[in-house]
């Protein structure tokens, strides 16, 4: 036990707020009185200095409740030794209850502490603003182990008698203010003030450990012109003058700029804006960083702005009053979970428009002046750059147009994630062996890709075509007759990557999961700036069939989904197939591009002829071999693709044999190719080619 005389309550020397003083001291006067009390009773017992053991006065000061809070409250009342520092009391509190500016008298408005949670707040952050008191409490617990706060200590030195300071439901409990810490079995928990109030209160406006790496502050910009920035400040004005919370959703893809028009909204309404990384918080922790990032917004007045999948995967927490101000950051068809009482809005994010993207690169490339007026206009009009990738590319230090446009498609190509393939484009027109009509109904397919940006932003077309501003191509034929080349040709010609979706990762053989899986794709790809391609298109958008049973309704309401889907994606997409029979005629009459790709005739087989071997084996091959390719052109009717692997093994062979190229290794090519098939060349077949 402890009746030591030394009894140390000097102040740190520390430049405190005022309010802080004047708790502290407080706290001070109110352990000297309990203190007189105790040491009254103590002298009654007839101690004299410490005691180790439980004597018979204790006990029967004790059994006769002695220090019951009446009989201190009295004694305080009639003793005139205490007087004194009654009157010192009366002065302070009298003082502390004119502070209504202080950051403290602010904590206990914000969360709506009672009389009591605030006596118990404020003994527990005096001992972390003065480590002397631990000593002191310990003293008044007359336990030299006892030297931190307790809800005993508490209501004793703060007049509260023998009742409780909190409840479960308590602001301290729920805004993680104050925290109980158990110590020893038959021992009171300790109390614990966290360390970011302390700070708080003492003007230290750091981040919470909690948000530390997490959590960083977004500053406000000019907004695009196009951006709805005043309707959602009225919005959110009008709901919080209502009482009301908001929660707004600013829907767009990765870079578009909706966290900073998160913070220009937020400036707007006067508070400043802290986005939350969602992704890189612990599952076990999410309620926890939820709690602090709320009381981080109270105490500092800022919005919030959550961004990562896991925000909008995860429920939201409904322990706490959520905070008047807060943003999601979502991804088309992202809806994070519903929480009563907070009133959804959602912002879809408009992307710039041509001149705003021109300005943009104006703005942040300055170097862009320099470029060539053709090289720029096509980077600004085939490439719908958002602000977060201008940006990006701005740091990157960029010296061409050229250069700009291989960052924006190499900082897009993740972002179909494993749905889609990426085909490079090493083709050109050249390349394409079709017939002339063939040719220039691919060269208008490219020329409509490359004028419909600015097509689409005249008032009058986007009237007249509310729906099918997209450009959709259907590419039918038999195999190997270059539909896929020939969507390498227009994606190359444009200057944008194609991108194959690859159906073993759409096509799913649940209900509606490939539809879900093709809405995926297309909102991520109708922002970027590709071509898609759909490889066997009749296996996602075929005929629909009688209705025979639940499954054909389902699988016929899949396949409605899917047409409707491809028909309003904004994007440019060739749909090749080798069974145009087997697709849904409704859907055909909508595609913009129908085009055959017949089996090449005999001038165009040797056409292709003389071109593969030419490029593979040279010109002396080549001319060796004329008379060899014509006849190989008139005599089998191959398809483009199978002349081109036909030469390929051939070539292999020859340099196996390690021979110049020559028509038996040809005809050897020919005969894989055709096995293929089922097939191969007849002895009088190659007999008659090798004369």
């Amino acid at each position: 036990m402890m009746k030591s005389e030394d009894i140390s309550c000097q102040a740190t020397e520390s430049m405190l707020d005022p309010s802080l003083d004047l708790m502290l001291a407080r706290i001070r006067v109110r352990a000297k009185r309990r203190i007189a009390w105790l040491r009254k009773l103590w002298s009654e017992e007839g101690e004299s200095g410490g005691r180790l053991a439980v004597t018979h006065a204790e006990i029967d000061t004790h059994l006769d409740n002695r220090d019951s809070p009446e009989a201190e409250v009295a004694w305080y009342s009639n003793n005139g030794q205490v007087s004194e520092w009654n009157l010192e009391l009366s002065r302070i509190e009298a003082e502390m209850a004119t502070g209504k500016d202080s950051r403290l008298d602010k904590l206990r408005r914000i969360f709506g502490l009672s009389d009591c949670e605030f006596d118990l707040l404020q003994i527990c952050l005096a001992v972390l603003i003065d480590p002397a008191l631990a000593r002191v409490y310990a003293y008044l617990h007359d336990h030299v182990g006892r030297g931190y706060p307790t809800e005993q200590l508490a209501a004793r030195l703060f007049g509260h008698g023998s009742n409780s300071l909190w409840t479960s439901e308590s602001p301290l409990r729920t805004w993680e203010l104050v925290s109980e810490k158990e110590t020893a079995p038959g021992e009171p928990d300790q109390l614990v003030c966290d360390p970011f109030i302390r700070d708080w209160v003492q003007g230290r406006d750091s981040l919470d450990e909690s948000l530390v790496g997490i959590a960083r502050a977004y500053q406000p910009m000019p907004p695009l012109e196009n951006w709805p920035v005043s309707e959602a400040v009225a919005f959110i004005e009008r709901m919080i003058n209502n009482t009301a919370k908001v929660r707004t959703r600013i829907v767009g893809p990765p870079g578009s700029g909706r966290r900073t028009l998160g913070a220009i909204i937020s400036s707007r309404i006067g508070l400043s804006l802290l986005a939350i990384d969602a992704n890189q918080v612990d599952e076990q922790d999410w309620q926890r960083v939820f709690i602090r990032a709320q009381r981080y917004a109270y105490l500092n007045e800022c919005a919030i702005a959550w961004h990562g999948e896991r925000a909008v995967e995860r429920t939201w927490p409904q322990v706490v009053p959520f905070y008047p101000v807060q943003f999601v950051i979502c991804e088309s068809g992202q809806i994070p979970s519903q929480i009563p009482g907070v009133i959804d809005q959602v912002i879809q994010m408009p992307a710039p428009s041509l001149a705003e993207r021109r300005a943009l690169w104006r703005r942040f490339v300055p170097e862009s002046t320099a470029w060539p007026e053709e090289a720029f206009n096509n980077l600004v009009t085939q490439h719908r750059a958002s602000i977060g990738d201008i940006i990006s590319v701005a740091q990157r230090d960029v010296q061409t147009a050229s250069e700009a446009a291989g960052l924006i498609r190499e900082t897009a190509r993740g972002h179909l994630g494993d749905l889609a393939q990426l085909l490079e484009c090493p083709f050109n027109w050249d390349d394409l062996v079709v017939t002339d009509n063939l040719r220039e109904a691919l060269e208008d397919l490219a020329f409509e890709a490359r004028e419909r940006v600015a097509f689409w932003e005249r008032d009058e077309a986007r009237r007249l075509f509310p729906q099918g501003r997209g450009l959709l191509a259907l590419f039918s034929g038999p195999p190997g007759t270059g539909k896929t080349m020939a969507a390498q040709v227009i994606a190359a010609n444009l200057g944008l990557d194609l991108f194959r979706i690859d159906l073993s990762s759409v096509v799913s053989k649940y209900v509606g999961e490939t539809s879900k899986n093709l809405e995926r794709v297309l909102s991520r790809a109708a922002l970027m700036d590709l071509v898609l391609l759909f490889d066997e298109a009749d296996a996602l958008f075929g005929k629909r069939t009688e209705i025979k049973d639940a499954h054909d309704r389902f699988a016929n309401t899949d396949t409605g989904y899917l047409l409707q889907a491809i028909e309003n994606y904004r994007g440019v997409a060739v749909l090749a197939t080798n069974k145009k029979g087997n697709i849904d005629p409704a859907f055909i009459r909508r595609i913009r591009y129908v085009l055959e790709f017949p089996k090449p005739d005999a001038e165009q087989r040797e056409q292709i002829w003389r071109r593969i071997v030419g490029e593979l084996a040279g010109g002396d091959v080549l001319k060796s071999l004329s008379r060899d390719l014509k006849a190989l052109a008139a005599e089998l009717e191959l398809t483009g693709a199978q002349i081109k692997f036909a030469v390929l093994s051939a070539t292999f062979i020859a340099r196996r044999d390690q021979k110049p190229l020559v028509m038996p290794h040809l005809l050897r090519g020919i005969d894989r190719e055709l096995m293929k098939e089922g097939r191969s060349l007849s002895e009088r077949e190659r007999g008659r080619l090798l004369r």
